[in-house]
């Protein structure tokens, strides 16, 4: 009876140890993917690339024909090129120059004009952690910030054809499913944002200008922030 109770010890220790081991792997992959994705994501060498700044060399890898326009939001990690394609699948996980990204880059609704002349337009980004791509949106849900963070422009075309400055008004979270704004034909995309938004600073004057990204706690919810330009003022 003893020899089998220390059998029984024995193997117990051996199961405690494998599930140890295994919870200690499953943890370290999680470290490794978080710090995979987060490395594989656009850094600020992307800046070279900027309408207006200095160019980056011939021999360096260049931005793809697909973008349509520069995205900055002023004193934040929001400064990207938007890329635009066919569909709305390609650049969810590829680079702004045509590579496998997990980060994907930030892109234009297929169904918006890339001369952004249409009264709505939408933006996508992936809700990446440390404020990189579209995660630094989660900052606009608070009503200090975002009044204090108000203001960006939109370069039209890849040689900074047009100019845009922009002002932030509103943020709000809604299903990945609400038509009202994630079909940029629609026309009621004022009055959602009127009745649903959490904060709402003050009516738009000019296009209305939607960023889009997940919530990071589900695949059903969306944040949005708002902001709209004027024609007229460049």
């Amino acid at each position: 009876m003893l020899k089998f109770w220390k059998k029984m010890n024995i193997w117990y220790e051996r199961l405690l140890l494998l599930i140890l081991v295994f919870i200690l792997l499953i943890t370290s992959w999680c470290i490794y993917d978080s710090w995979y994705v987060y490395s594989h994501t656009i850094d600020n060498g992307i800046l070279r690339y900027k309408p207006g700044a200095v160019t980056a060399a011939a021999d360096e890898p260049q931005i793809t024909d697909d973008m349509v326009a520069w995205l900055t939001v002023y004193e934040t990690d929001i400064d990207y090129p938007i890329m635009q394609y066919s569909d709305n699948i390609k650049y969810l996980n590829t680079d702004p120059f045509g590579k496998y990204s997990l980060g994907g880059s930030i892109f234009l609704d297929n169904r918006n004009s890339s001369d952004f002349s249409d009264d709505y337009l939408l933006i996508y980004g992936h809700h990446m952690e440390y404020g990189k791509m579209f995660g630094a949106l989660d900052n606009f849900l608070d009503e200090s910030y975002i009044r204090s963070h108000r203001k960006g422009t939109l370069i039209i075309g890849r040689n900074g054809d047009k100019e845009y400055k922009f002002t932030i008004f509103a943020c709000l979270q809604t299903s990945a499913k609400e038509k009202a704004v994630f079909d940029p034909g629609k026309d009621d995309i004022l009055q959602y944002v009127r009745n649903n938004a959490l904060i709402m600073t003050e009516e738009p004057k000019g296009r209305i200008l939607g960023l889009s990204t997940c919530t990071g706690v589900d695949n059903d919810t969306r944040t949005l922030v708002f902001a709209f330009f004027d024609e007229n003022e460049g």
